[in-house]
């Protein structure tokens, strides 16, 4: 197994581990956090061990990071609307 998977091993347990912790501001700093170490540690995965494994760990992190994304997306499609009016 290469080192790239085996630090989205470990981030995944990380990201895990931090969800299960008491959190009174719900979270968001550690969620940056995982994403300014996940981004990086993505483009490392895809580029050892190709684009399904970066794939599978693209999904792995959306669904462990999905209030993010949902966010994310929310705020997409809210300045869809304003930009059409």
């Amino acid at each position: 197994m290469s080192a790239s998977l085996i630090l989205a091993f470990l981030w995944v347990i990380v990201a895990n581990a931090i969800a299960m912790l008491p959190s009174r501001r719900n979270h968001w700093p550690a969620a940056w956090a995982l994403i300014a170490a996940g981004v990086p540690l993505l483009g490392w995965v895809t580029y050892e061990n190709g684009p399904l494994a970066g794939m599978l760990a693209l999904v792995a992190g959306a669904s462990i990071l999905r209030w993010p994304l949902i966010y994310l997306w929310r705020w997409l499609k809210g300045r869809d609307k304003v930009d059409t009016e």
